[in-house]
């Protein structure tokens, strides 16, 4: 009997040694997932408030057009017109060449051998026509230049010979128009261009005396400039 009770004691002593390890075991294993750091997913950083968004492309293209400016002489208002509709595709600004002495519309009648236009003609001394001014504010700010003028006797009226003399087209893209009832524009660039010696000069292109708005900004859309 005595026999008995030891190996009872035995076996209850075993089971409980056995249940405090398993315990211990236990409390070892959670401990150990508490404080092991576990791997973390790499994320973006998030965008902070208030940062500038990046700029466009479409922003930078019509910053790379530049600025445009528009200048002519008008005898009789059409290169005028077509000038402003230029202006008004473009976005650029305007500046008229303006002769101290106006032209009246007795001076412009080339039919007449004794009028103004047509002595100046014959005798190339009287060409240097006094302008207003030749100075355009903030000149060197202009990338792209379109320049207009009627064509007398198959050049560019002189009034615009004193202004291309006086101003420095170094760094410009400079695009001749003309306005003509039959005339097309001939050299009247290329010798415009050669009078300037500086800029880059481009074909240019002729419009007829009654001009259409469609007309001209279809040719300033064939150029491929922005508005600015």
């Amino acid at each position: 009997m005595r026999s008995t009770c030891k190996k009872i004691f035995s076996f209850a002593l075993a089971a409980v040694m056995a249940l405090s390890l398993a315990a211990c075991g236990s409390d070892s294993s959670s401990a150990d997932n508490q404080t092991t750091p576990q791997p973390q997913e790499e994320t973006t950083p998030p965008t902070e408030t208030g940062a500038a968004a990046p700029e466009s492309s479409e922003e930078g293209s019509a910053e790379d057009a530049g600025k445009v400016l528009v200048v002519y002489y008008s005898a009789s208002g059409h290169t005028e017109a077509v000038a402003n509709y230029i202006a008004q595709a473009t976005g650029g600004d305007l500046f008229e060449i303006t002769p101290a002495e106006p032209y009246t519309d007795d001076d412009l009648n080339w039919t007449d051998e004794n009028s103004r236009v047509t002595l100046e003609h014959e005798d190339e001394s009287l060409r240097d026509v006094e302008l207003t001014t030749t100075q355009v504010e903030n000149w060197d700010s202009y990338d792209t230049v379109f320049l207009g003028y009627p064509i007398w006797w198959g050049i560019a009226a002189w009034p615009v010979d004193g202004f291309v003399e006086a101003n420095d087209f170094t760094g410009k893209t400079v695009i001749p128009f003309c306005t003509s009832s039959s005339s097309g524009l001939g050299q009247s660039g290329e010798l415009l261009s050669e009078l300037a010696g500086t800029g880059d000069w481009q074909e240019g292109q002729r419009f007829r005396s009654s001009a259409s708005q469609e007309d001209v900004s279809e040719w300033v859309d064939s150029l491929g400039l922005s508005a600015s």
